[in-house]
């Protein structure tokens, strides 16, 4: 029979699961650490930045599939960009085996060549997140973009 405790132990592991998927995210690009990067992705995942990208004029496909992000995000930039992601004010609501998250993004991207060419974004995050395992993954991230200093055209255009 499960206790109090045990159910509130649970809970707290499922939150701090589930903002890892993003924190994954984040430090598997800060790192270009391929294996982390993919870790916080269900197979099937889908990403969604052409609401931020919108707001300077870009137009990115929707990205379908773990390992398509993984290629074309690592792609872009490993050994061109230099990236650092902080995440803060997360939000979360967990039902059974699914969840989502909300939380604000800050990503700094440097060329690596001249950091004086760089995109600084504010950008929230809307995650669908499942269950896998003991851990939680990411099924859908959809990435606004609140504002942005810098030249974000220069960064994300290979």
């Amino acid at each position: 029979m499960e206790t109090l405790i045990d159910t509130v132990v649970r809970e707290l592991r499922d939150r701090t699961e589930i903002v890892d998927a993003l924190y994954r995210f984040g430090f598997g690009q800060d790192l270009k650490d391929r294996e982390l990067f993919a870790s916080a992705f269900a197979a099937d995942a889908e990403l969604d930045f052409r609401p931020a990208a919108a707001k300077w004029g870009a137009r990115p496909p929707l990205m379908s599939g773990r390992d398509t992000i993984v290629t074309t995000i690592l792609g872009l930039f490993t050994g061109r960009v230099d990236t650092t992601h902080q995440v803060t004010n997360p939000r979360v609501v967990i039902d059974g085996d699914t969840a989502r998250l909300t939380a604000l993004v800050e990503a700094q991207h440097l060329l690596t060549a001249d950091h004086g060419v760089f995109a600084l974004l504010k950008n929230p995050y809307d995650v669908d997140l499942v269950r896998d395992g003991e851990r939680w993954v990411i099924r859908r991230l959809r990435i606004d973009n609140a504002w942005f200093t810098g030249d974000p055209a220069a960064i994300f255009t290979a």
